[in-house]
């Protein structure tokens, strides 16, 4: 069985690779980089799931397999669940991980800590040539920091506490890689979609 991930991250191609191999799924996975004629999907979705469909279905449509895509960020509590599906462009380039950070705690700068509450989410979609589609959820709640911490990770990472385990007080970016996706928002979206491929391709 072969899949595509639709993404040219090829840690996120190792990651799934290593989930869906733990789920009992036998698969060759291949990222992006095996198909470099096919264009890059603008997200214009307003929802994590949104965006993760558009991505699947045209890497689906365009490599004639199975597709698997994501889209996940940043949701905060005190503002109604922004950053979301712009946390990779909150300050206004894309990617730019250390403006997204500033800008954000700056906008909390005066927000009391047990009022920090914000969460990852994720959305993993799968995608069939014959249009078929079905999408998965994880979420990673913790609380958020007033300065960045540890060097794991990327993107928000070093600013949120995650609740999990009980009393934890590391960043998700002060804790190895294989804790991170135990617990992660990514890990949990995507050992769903592992748990239940065996529905949609064989």
């Amino acid at each position: 069985m072969k899949l595509v991930l639709a993404t040219h991250n090829a840690g996120k191609v190792v990651e799934l690779r290593q989930i869906l191999a733990d789920a009992g799924v036998e698969a060759e996975l291949l990222g992006m980089d095996a198909f470099p004629d096919v264009a890059d999907v603008v997200e214009t979705g307003v929802t994590f799931a949104e965006n993760a469909l558009l991505k699947a279905h045209a890497v689906a449509q365009a490599t004639q397999l199975p597709a698997i895509a994501d889209d996940s960020g940043l949701a905060v509590d005190v503002l109604g669940g922004s950053p979301g599906v712009f946390s990779a462009r909150w300050a206004g380039r894309h990617g730019d991980d250390e403006a997204n950070l500033r800008l954000l705690l700056a906008q909390l700068g005066d927000v009391p800590d047990e009022h920090r509450q914000a969460h990852f989410a994720c959305a993993a979609a799968l995608a069939l040539p014959d249009g078929t589609e079905k999408v998965w959820f994880g979420s990673m709640p913790g609380r958020l920091l007033r300065e960045p911490r540890g060097s794991n990770g990327f993107g928000y990472d070093p600013i949120l506490v995650p609740d999990e385990p009980a009393g934890n007080t590391r960043s998700s970016a002060e804790i190895s890689p294989a804790e991170k996706n135990a617990i992660s928002h990514r890990g949990q979206a995507f050992r769903l979609l592992a748990a239940d491929l065996s529905q949609f391709v064989s």
